[in-house]
């Protein structure tokens, strides 16, 4: 199973950036999707989630800025990013919580986390 991130890049301030992530393998299902940053210097933080039923959160920093989405039958989920502020800049980071199956038929939540994209906003 692996998560691959897309879309990162440099926009001015005020741009706006979308961010994808697809999950591939042999997946059963997956629970919760998201988005976290880390920028220079500073510890990784919750960007925005979602469930697989649609429940949303978000960091209090990107509210009404950034929104989140997901398509369950292709194990995608994106970031649209939209009034890019300088303090956005940071590597982002696609996480999941994906269950797998074993050949007994057992099944068990994992946490995936894919290669961070870089995003920088500046002018």
């Amino acid at each position: 199973v692996q998560l691959q991130a897309s879309g990162g890049g440099l926009v001015q301030p005020g741009g706006s950036l979308r961010l994808s992530c697809a999950a591939s393998g042999s997946i059963f299902s997956i629970n919760r999707m998201g988005w976290y940053r880390q920028g220079p210097g500073t510890q990784r933080d919750l960007v925005a989630r979602i469930t697989r039923g649609g429940i949303m959160n978000y960091a209090d920093s990107v509210k009404g800025r950034f929104t989140i989405s997901r398509d369950n039958a292709k194990n995608t989920v994106s970031l649209q990013m939209n009034s890019l502020r300088p303090e956005d800049t940071a590597v982002y980071f696609c996480n999941a919580a994906i269950i797998i199956e074993d050949g007994l038929g057992l099944r068990r939540e994992y946490d995936y986390w894919g290669e961070g994209t870089l995003v920088t906003v500046s002018s």
